[in-house]
């Protein structure tokens, strides 16, 4: 299956609903992070929950997810545009956990979401909430009534295979439309109870569009969008020599005495080798 979303509108219920699958951009972060599985389980939540932000987007809008945590993992982001590219990692990628599939287990219980949002504005939007669990949809729900002030309901689900892929990963988030009544948000939320959890029900072979049929039982709905998610860095050849002119001249010199530089990107692990000719040339561009 690939990794796609739905965006739809049930306007007789005041809804409005994303629900996308994340597998393959999950396991391609889990792959270039070698992460295992409890890191590969947290990569799965927050990638998912970048996703179905990002889908909210208008063009040429990003948003970023921050979450630290007083767990193993200690910190995991993940960032989404409006052209469904993700990225993401977490600090430790070969954390241990009891359960890998609990994310409360390796994220902990306490500290800071943060949601920053780049809205092609003058400053940046950010929003930061304490946890208030171990798991990250409940946390981005919370966010979302208190620092954006719309009743939400996120779902996020994702599961390991036995060969130590992430089986299935997706989510849904649902939100009442502005100035609106929550009845039909609290109608879809007691049917959402009724039904198996999201990554289940990916994992069972269900695609996004079943999963909303399964829920909308009996309640009109409009698909008004659906665009693929995929897994992509902004880094390039030109950030990373950007990175090494940021340096000092007495740096750049050191650099160019031990023969190389190696420029790492944290979010997709791509190195930039750089040769002590190219260093040469960025010595060059120095004032």
């Amino acid at each position: 299956m690939e990794d796609y979303v739905v965006r739809i509108i049930a306007k007789e219920a005041n809804v409005r609903g994303l629900v996308c699958v994340t597998t393959a951009l999950v396991n391609e972060a889990v792959r270039r992070h070698s992460a295992g599985p409890a890191a590969a389980i947290a990569l799965g939540h927050s990638l998912t929950a970048a996703a179905l932000l990002g889908a909210s987007l208008k063009v040429q809008q990003r948003v970023a997810i921050k979450v630290e945590g007083n767990g193993p993992l200690r910190k995991l982001v993940a960032e989404s545009d409006s052209y469904g590219r993700l990225r993401g990692y977490v600090a430790v990628p070969d954390v241990i956990a009891p359960d890998p599939s609990d994310l409360a287990n390796t994220l902990g219980d306490s500290g800071l979401l943060t949601v920053v949002k780049d809205l092609r504005l003058k400053d940046l939007y950010e929003g930061v909430v304490p946890l208030q669990t171990g798991a990250l949809d409940q946390n981005l729900t919370a966010y979302l009534l208190q620092s954006e002030q719309v009743p939400s309901i996120v779902e996020i689900g994702a599961t390991m295979a036995s060969t130590g892929e992430v089986a299935a990963a997706g989510g849904l988030l649902l939100q009442s439309l502005p100035n609106q009544t929550t009845n039909g948000l609290q109608s879809l939320a007691e049917q959402l109870d009724d039904l198996p959890p999201i990554e289940e029900m990916l994992h069972s072979g269900q695609r996004p569009e079943e999963l909303l049929a399964a829920l909308f039982v009996g309640i009109p709905y409009e698909t008004l969008e659906t665009f693929p998610l995929r897994f992509q860095c902004s880094c390039s050849w030109a950030w990373a020599e950007q990175a090494l002119v940021l340096l000092d001249r007495s740096d750049l010199e050191i650099l160019i005495e031990e023969g190389q530089a190696v420029v790492d990107c944290h979010f997709c692990h791509e190195r930039y080798i750089f040769g002590r000719e190219a260093l040469e040339m960025l010595l060059e561009k120095l004032p």
